[in-house]
């Protein structure tokens, strides 16, 4: 009888045990996805800061060049499909997160062509609003690289937990898949042709 129960309280035991480490396991894996869609919050975050911006900028230079209201109407409707694009956390597969970038690289190239336009109008150079804004844009752009790289840095984390042995038989049973990541846009890719 003695030999049974020691037999009945190890089998329960062993079972507490798997369950508290199935329990951990899975309560870990929650904070690192919760990590991940909280630094999503912050891209987008960045993001929509710069589009916060873009208004002020193209009020600014509407003022000086009369002249472009092609690249102003382009960098307006950029910003529209930049914002329209939204991915909530729990879909941030390659193909979502590849649509997203290249909204956002269209914006980056209508606002792009905008700053070119400042060297054609050398009052709208020097005028501290757009000086300014100019600055505001730049700092937010560092920030979108800043946010993009921590959130990497969680997805890259995320993706390896739920990839190790055991838990990915525990990731697998509770549904938990990978995320995607920020990669360079494809432009990139190619060193800038310098001639002098």
């Amino acid at each position: 009888m003695k030999k049974g129960l020691i037999i009945i309280v190890v089998i329960v035991a062993v079972i507490g045990l798997i369950a508290a480490w199935i329990g951990s396991s899975y309560n870990s894996m929650v904070g690192i996805d919760e990590g991940v869609k909280s630094q999503w919050g912050n891209v987008q975050n960045a993001y929509q800061r710069r589009s916060d911006l873009i208004p002020n900028l193209v009020n600014t230079v509407k003022g000086y060049a009369q002249h472009e209201q092609k690249t102003l109407t382009d960098v307006m409707n950029a910003r529209a499909n930049a914002t329209q694009m939204k991915i909530s956390p729990d879909q941030l597969t390659s193909e979502n997160l590849q649509k997203f970038q290249q909204a956002q690289g269209e914006l980056s190239n209508a606002l792009g062509r905008l700053m070119m336009v400042r060297e054609a109008y050398p009052d709208l150079k020097a005028n501290q609003n757009f000086i300014a804004l100019q600055d505001e844009l730049a700092g937010t752009e560092n920030r979108i690289s800043t946010e993009r790289n921590r959130f990497n840095e969680l997805a890259k984390a995320y993706n390896t937990t739920i990839r190790k042995f055991p838990k990915n038989i525990i990731a697998g049973i509770f549904g938990f898949s990978q995320k995607a990541y920020f990669e360079a846009d494809q432009a990139a890719q190619q060193a800038p042709k310098v001639e002098f």
